[in-house]
This record gives C-alpha cells, sequence and structure tokens, in this order.
C-alpha cells in the first residue's frame, strides 16, 4: 500500500486553514506573515501545492508554532 500523497496535501492544507482562521487572519495576512504570495498559501490550503521545507518553517514562524504542529493532522 503506497502513500496518498494528494490526501496529505489536502489533509495539510485543511490543517493550515484552520490554523490560520483560529488566528482569524485571510490568506493575505498569513502570507504576508510568512513572506509568500497569498495565492501560494491559498493553493496549499486547497492542496494543490506541496510546501517545501524551507516554506513549512516560515509558515510556522508566521503561525507562532512549532514546524511540529503544522504536522498534526
Amino acid at each position: 500500500m503506497g502513500i496518498d500523497s494528494e490526501k496529505i496535501k489536502r489533509e495539510f492544507g485543511k490543517h493550515l486553514k484552520e490554523l490560520r482562521k483560529e488566528r482569524g487572519w485571510t490568506q493575505e495576512e498569513l502570507a504576508e506573515r510568512a513572506d509568500m504570495h497569498f495565492t501560494y498559501v491559498g493553493q496549499i490550503e486547497r492542496g494543490i501545492r506541496n510546501p517545501s521545507l524551507v516554506n513549512l518553517y516560515k509558515l510556522a514562524k508566521a503561525l507562532g508554532v512549532k514546524g511540529g504542529l503544522l504536522l498534526h493532522f
């Protein structure tokens, strides 16, 4: 049985969206804090993009969480 990478991306995106909404932020606000483009953040949240390790770090830092929390989904 292989890894379902599409499911992982969707679940990660859903979790990222929940963390962002807990803070009351728009995609634009998260993107600005993480030094990313808001369309990229939207694509991550929809499970279209697979963020790099560097971008995971930037998202965690912007959200004020440890990187491992991003992977709790």
